[in-house]
């Protein structure tokens, strides 16, 4: 089987500045090779204040999604906070592939990045 059904991103920041139409963003990006639909939560950890654990979305099997971290609130309504540095744990119903990217235009010269996140044995 490919995947994992749980995954830690250390390093997470929603950018609170962005330049001209792009909006400086993170996603999650997941990866369902499976035959079943992925429930997928989020769980966002902080260095002074309690986890967010209420973060949820899925990934229909043999599909992908981008979960966008701007974008997405929880079952309270809560959003993702921009410019607290923050961890995330993936947790998934089946096994998944997670990615992280995050798009940083708050400067002319705008940054990219993607990693594998790290997949634990649960």
């Amino acid at each position: 089987m490919t995947g994992k059904k749980n995954w830690i991103i250390p390093d997470g920041f929603l950018q609170p500045k962005s330049l001209g139409d792009q909006v400086s963003h993170e996603a999650v990006c997941v990866l369902n090779l499976t035959e079943e639909a992925a429930d997928i939560k989020l769980t966002f950890y902080f260095e002074d204040r309690e986890p967010m654990d209420q973060f949820v979305s899925s990934c229909g099997a043999r599909r992908t999604h981008h979960i966008r971290l701007d974008k997405i609130t929880d079952k309270t309504g809560e959003e993702v906070p921009r410019g607290v540095p923050y961890a995330i744990k993936v947790d998934s119903s089946v096994p998944v592939v997670v990615q992280h990217s995050r798009l940083d235009t708050s400067q002319e010269a705008l940054a990219l990045f993607t990693t594998i996140p790290y997949s634990l044995e649960v």
